[in-house]
């Protein structure tokens, strides 16, 4: 019930908005026209019929208007041959279907109605010519003196039936059994989204295996046949897609389907995905966005671009916001979501690729973890094959509010990955601001006292130096290695108890009474230097070495409060564990060193480096020299 703002919305289409659905509270928008709060809706569970079918209760009205209902007609208008959609809404009882459809901007158009009575199919006949910069379709139902009910509704296009293409749907995991499960038996249970999958592939890289879990022969039963167990040693995120692109090839499939194993699918996605593949124009990759699984309205990203500049991901418009809530303002009244967003990428938490890409471009980049899918997305880019992230196809994943992955040992491959990518595809001589602000991040991590942060950061630029031919021979090695080193600093030691550190104390009060505030952009570089020196120069007192000086919760662990402490208790970004930073000058003269020293060499070879990588990149994501690393990793296969 808590997704329901998603499928359906109560107010006007025009003027005044009521609330959405399952509201609990007074939404901030949620004004009528004297200025007063509106009043909210309940949710009734019993006017959910089916999953295509609601009940709209005598003199109350419905809009589809939303994210998994209304249509992206400027993405169907921009990326595929369909010209014309028929929109076919099938009812019972008296009342009103009303069309409406948007412009990039966000104005509202009332575009046809009908009025219904009994038992009637409602169709409506509308041109995509007017979207091509953005734009949606929708209806409202409005119901008269008893309920109206939707028996189901189509958005269809014209043209000569063909068979849909075929799917291998790959999942990754490692040691997500539960997740696994339960994504398994939501598509068991809905098997018209697997009606074109010719398999479902479980690459199985953890010590927790699914094969091994409650509830695994049930569903696998009721998989019908299509569910396959793949075990292999951990080659990472980019070793378990890889391992799905590679299977989608062999068995002949015209599409790849990657997912995340931590993940909540909507299995309609399945169908969408394919249906607006098959239509596409050109191969194109095809992908569903992130809702925050913790707060299932909450959408993570409308689409995402690299910066060439800084080489970083970045939003397509300024207007876009992360974290969008669709409960605070729903999509008839956000107007950002009507403008269409191109994008370099979609993230592999759910993304279809055909076949026909892979066997051209390659496999994912042999880099574990981080930018494999964003690099992918650059590769296809550069070979004319563009990416769409689909509006109305999703899936609930566990969001990055919840995680801190540039601290710890996915640092490493932060660090390393973005690099690589830069060099294949930076279009600057130099790689832009990529290397000036790698190595900025290495002094923020130094001055919080993350020593094992910014050694990992220091492997990961050894590494690049060492060149491309190493990066197989990584995959199932890196990830213990890392961890090993960190076993050796306190920063990245954690307790889950709190009573294990001691108490914090302070030798002198804040000055004037006040905490540590961030310089600003103007004095930020005296400031920072002055900070370095100060780090270097001044011994740790005696005091700081048996007890922090304070206790600092993940969200107020930030470099420029840090920098100022000798000592501190800092939890992580889960709430489950906190680790003792100490300041170390020795540590931070050497770490401070090697990584000026690293990233100078970068710069300096920049260009032999791109030049490296680039040669390199047709052979090791190539399906041949995949196949020698899945045969080496590979504990068994069975169906």
């Amino acid at each position: 019930m808590d997704t329901a703002p998603l499928y359906m919305d109560t107010g006007s289409a025009m003027g005044v908005q009521l609330p959405t659905l399952g509201t609990p509270h007074t939404m901030r928008d949620a004004k009528s026209s004297q200025g007063a709060t509106a009043p909210t809706k309940e949710v009734h569970v019993e006017d959910f019929l089916s999953r295509y079918s609601t009940s709209v209760r005598a003199g109350e009205r419905v809009s589809f208007g939303t994210y998994f209902n209304a249509f992206p007609a400027s993405y169907w208008r921009r990326w595929t041959t369909v010209d014309n959609v028929r929109l076919s809404v099938s009812t019972s009882g008296s009342g009103a279907v009303i069309v409406y459809k948007s412009n990039a901007r966000g104005a509202l158009q009332r575009v046809d109605s009908v009025r219904v009575d009994g038992d009637a199919v409602s169709n409506f006949d509308l041109s995509l010519k007017p979207f091509g910069d953005g734009g949606w379709y929708w209806f409202d139902l409005v119901a008269g003196s008893e309920s109206l009910v939707l028996k189901d509704a189509e958005w269809c296009s014209e043209g000569e039936a063909r068979t849909p293409g075929s799917i291998t749907l790959e999942i990754t995991t490692l040691n997500k059994t539960d997740f696994c499960i339960n994504n398994l038996r939501l598509l068991a249970q809905n098997p018209q989204a697997l009606k074109h999958v010719k398999e479902l592939i479980l690459v199985d890289q953890g010590t927790q295996k699914v094969a091994d879990a409650d509830g695994f022969a049930e569903v696998a039963q009721a998989l019908a046949g299509k569910l396959r167990i793949i075990d292999q040693d951990n080659l990472g995120g980019s070793g378990g897609f890889a391992r799905g692109m590679y299977e989608s090839v062999k068995n002949g499939s015209d599409y790849a389907l990657l997912m995340d194993d931590d993940v909540v699918v909507e299995p309609e996605s399945i169908i969408r995905l394919l249906t607006f593949a098959d239509l596409c124009k050109t191969p194109t990759i095809v992908g569903g966005h992130m809702f925050d699984l913790y707060n299932r309205t909450v959408l993570h990203t409308f689409g995402e671009v690299v910066n060439p500049y800084t080489f970083q991901p970045d939003l397509p418009s300024e207007e876009m916001t992360l974290g969008h809530d669709f409960v605070g303002s729903n999509l008839r009244h956000t107007g950002w979501l009507h403008r269409r967003v191109d994008v370099d990428y979609n993230g592999w938490w759910m993304c279809m690729i055909p076949t026909k890409i892979i066997r051209e471009i390659g496999l994912s980049l042999p880099v574990f973890i981080k930018w494999d899918d964003a690099e992918y997305g650059l590769r296809a880019k550069a070979a004319g094959y563009p990416t769409v992230s689909m509006p109305g196809a999703a899936v609930w994943h566990v969001s990055w509010i919840d995680k801190d992955d540039l601290v710890g040992w996915q640092a490493y491959f932060h660090a390393r990955n973005r690099m690589i990518a830069a060099l294949i595809h930076s279009p600057y001589e130099f790689g832009g601001k990529v290397v000036r602000q790698s190595h900025a991040y290495d002094v923020k991590h130094l001055v919080s006292m993350q020593y094992a942060t910014a050694q990992g950061r220091n492997m990961a630029l050894r590494d690049l130096l060492a060149g491309p031919d190493q990066l197989h021979s990584l995959l199932p090695s890196k990830l213990p290695e890392i961890r090993s080193m960190m076993n050796g600093y306190t920063d990245s030691q954690f307790s889950s108890d709190p009573d294990s550190y001691p108490a914090p104390k302070m030798d002198k009060p804040p000055k004037h009474g006040h905490g540590v505030s961030s310089p600003s952009y103007v004095g930020l570089l005296p400031w920072a230097a002055k900070t370095v020196i100060r780090q270097l120069s001044i011994p740790v007192s005696t005091s700081s070495k048996e007890r922090p000086q304070a206790n600092i919760a993940h969200q107020d662990n930030r470099w420029w409060r840090m920098s100022q402490y000798d000592s501190a208790v800092v939890s992580n970004a889960e709430g489950t564990g906190a680790s003792w930073y100490k300041r170390d000058p020795k540590q931070l003269r050497k770490l401070m060193a090697e990584s000026t020293k690293l990233h100078a060499a970068v710069l300096k070879d920049w260009q032999k480096l791109s030049a490296q990588y680039k040669n390199a990149l047709n052979e090791i994501t190539s399906i041949q020299t995949w196949e020698k690393t899945f045969e080496a990793h590979s504990e068994k296969s069975e169906n």
